[in-house]
């Protein structure tokens, strides 16, 4: 259940910072979530690299990110010379920030007529140094949003105007993805990464105007440090896994990302060979589960409140992956089945939507909690560790894929007519994969995460007393 917190005496953070943070998160999100969503079909489908080389690739990349995004968080997560005049976080968001955009169109701009060795060097090195700068901002935006706002309140009315914004933001973008890319044209993939990177700095210049912290908050953060012996890594490390409730939100938030990188990485599979239409046809479900997703924001912020982060979680974690089961039965011999399509993808939003909400304010109370054990501040670090475990995900994805295709015979010719069992192993990675996480997640996430009610009354308390919060 939610709990009762005192705001008399306290300074809600403007509507302004609420949105300048929800512009990271569209940021964050879109290269977490769509961003490389098709990075999988085009280096193995319109480069012509070879689905091994890919996965391989794919498995380089998540382990690069694996070691540097908690040890950049760790690294990064301490007074600077510039810390009182410039603050805390601010400063890493923006050094993180700008050389992603140029890197990102790298990734999608590999030499023409290239020998396999070549596009397999190209995606490790573009990838790999884009994510190195993408974990200090990530840490950082994610690190600021839970500074910034402390309270139940904030938290959740912040995180109802980010999934608004986040909705438009990630839709939009997937949509005219949908809209530019044509099967066969690698060119049109370049000119889509170029769309990304003009949009990505208008909404980069939004989020640098928000993220200015307070002059209380520069000192509480030195102050903190001052107080309290440097913990190594390691033992920050050790003392976050062995918290149950961060655990369990971990391992909840590494499902999750890894069910939708699924899916993602799979519709236009599903598009070009299952259902065996243009990819622009996936912009009407889109938008029809974009408007559902936009629409429930108030009804499962209204839940939340009433309810409480947990109850609204997992109960959407088991919803949202059972909505999905359906899509395993829908093929292009149904008669209308492509309303179909759109129909089950408006049940999806219907869950998605209250998930979306309960990511961060999740997150960030199980950060509050390993930093009352740890004795100062350690948000980025988390974050970090936290990406550690996301990039799980990107592993999970290129093995499934990757041995999907090679048991079941997929033709990777962007022309070809694929056999009935490549289209089975296209549902099984497109659906029900990703179904199963989200239901066994949803049923983990019920029984085993306490960070409610007393529990988390005292929690703030204990902050406060500290001066954490």
């Amino acid at each position: 259940m939610a709990i009762e917190e005192d705001l008399s005496e306290w300074e809600i953070q403007p509507t302004s910072k609420m949105f300048s943070y929800g512009f990271g998160y569209v940021i964050i999100n879109y290269f977490l979530y769509a961003g490389f969503a098709l990075v999988f079909y085009f280096y193995e489908v319109e480069v012509g690299l070879a689905v091994t080389y890919v996965m391989l690739a794919m498995i380089v990349f998540a382990i690069w990110n694996m070691v540097n995004d908690p040890l950049l968080g760790f690294l990064t997560e301490r007074p600077m010379k510039w810390t009182r005049k410039y603050g805390f976080r601010a400063p890493w968001v923006i050094i993180g920030g700008v050389p992603i955009l140029i890197l990102y169109f790298f990734i999608w701009a590999p030499p023409s007529g290239a020998s396999q060795m070549t596009l397999f060097l190209w995606f490790i090195i573009f990838t790999c140094a884009f994510d190195t700068f993408f974990s200090i901002f990530n840490d950082h935006v994610y690190g600021g949003y839970t500074n910034q706002f402390p309270s139940e309140y904030e938290r959740r009315r912040s995180f109802a105007i980010t999934t608004l914004l986040l909705g438009f933001g990630v839709t939009g973008l997937g949509i005219v993805a949908n809209i530019m890319i044509e099967y066969g044209d690698v060119a049109s993939f370049q000119r889509f990464a170029i769309i990304v990177t003009i949009l990505m700095t208008i909404l980069m210049v939004l989020l640098f105007l928000g993220i200015k912290e307070s002059d209380e908050m520069k000192e509480m953060f030195i102050q903190s440090f001052e107080k309290v012996e440097e913990v190594s890594f390691m033992k920050t490390m050790k003392a976050a896994l062995k918290t149950k409730n961060f655990t369990v939100s971990l391992a909840g938030y590494t499902c999750q990302i890894t069910a939708m990188t699924l899916i993602g990485a799979s519709a236009i599979y599903m598009y070009k060979d299952v259902w065996q239409l243009d990819y622009s046809y996936a912009v009407l479900p889109a938008i029809a589960g974009l408007l559902t997703f936009l629409l429930l924001i108030p009804f499962w912020s209204n839940f939340a409140r009433k309810h409480g982060f947990k109850r609204t979680y997992w109960t959407c974690f088991i919803l949202h992956g059972l909505s999905y089961l359906p899509f395993l039965f829908i093929s292009n011999d149904i008669p209308n089945f492509y309303l179909l399509v759109i129909i089950f993808s408006v049940i999806s939003g219907i869950f998605y939507s209250g998930e979306v909400i309960m990511l961060m304010p999740v997150a960030s109370d199980t950060y509050d909690l390993v930093s009352s054990n740890v004795g100062r501040r350690v948000d980025a670090t988390l974050v970090g560790v936290r990406t550690f475990f996301f990039r799980i995900s990107f592993i999970i994805v290129a093995v499934v894929i990757g041995v999907l295709h090679l048991a079941t015979g997929y033709d990777p010719n962007p022309y070809a007519t694929q056999t009935l069992v490549a289209m089975w192993g296209i549902r099984i990675h497109a659906y029900l994969i990703p179904a199963l996480m989200l239901i066994i997640m949803g049923i983990i996430f019920r029984k085993h995460y306490t960070l409610e009610g007393a529990e988390k009354e005292a929690l703030v308390k204990k902050l406060k007393d500290m001066g954490l919060y």
